[in-house]
């Protein structure tokens, strides 16, 4: 079975740019610069930012159903990132470093089946999961801090 990963679209985040850490502040985020690599992963080019470069922190609803399991989540998000992550059957290089978890939904955005993965273990679990029949699409968290990482879908 063929999957698709996929950062945010970077649309979604365009109105943030170039604001002044007071606007930043108003909308609930944050400018931060990466210091270590890896340690900052933006979730629009799915890569680890470079040390020195420039990010906003923001919190993003990343499942939206209007269900139980509707969340939302701190996510990093390269200033500069201005293409999202969109591949079939290749899993980043930031989901292979970090613990993931990895959550199927049904269709109506309701939990179905769950699992942890690392390293060379990701790709397998995202095919197991995605293989139950209930499971619309996954999202993949880093499990340390929980965050939302990436979606993933039958290609």
């Amino acid at each position: 079975m063929t999957f698709r990963i996929t950062g945010l679209e970077p649309g979604l985040f365009v109105h943030l740019s170039g604001l002044s850490d007071e606007a930043l502040a108003a909308r609930r985020a944050r400018r931060v610069t990466a210091t270590a690599k890896p340690g900052f992963p933006d979730r629009i080019g799915l890569r680890d930012a470079e040390v020195g470069e420039s990010l906003v922190l923001v919190n993003h609803t990343h499942q939206a159903a209007n269900t139980p399991y509707h969340a939302s989540h701190a996510v990093f998000i390269a200033e500069a990132s201005d293409t999202a992550y969109d591949r079939v059957d290749e899993v980043p290089e930031v989901l292979r470093v970090r613990p993931i978890s990895l959550r199927a939904f049904s269709e109506a955005g309701d939990l179905v089946e769950a699992d942890l993965a690392e390293g060379e273990a990701v790709e397998p679990a995202i095919r197991r999961l995605l293989s139950n029949p209930a499971a619309a699409y996954l999202h993949a968290h880093f499990a340390g801090p929980g965050c939302y990482a990436a979606r993933v879908e039958r290609a």
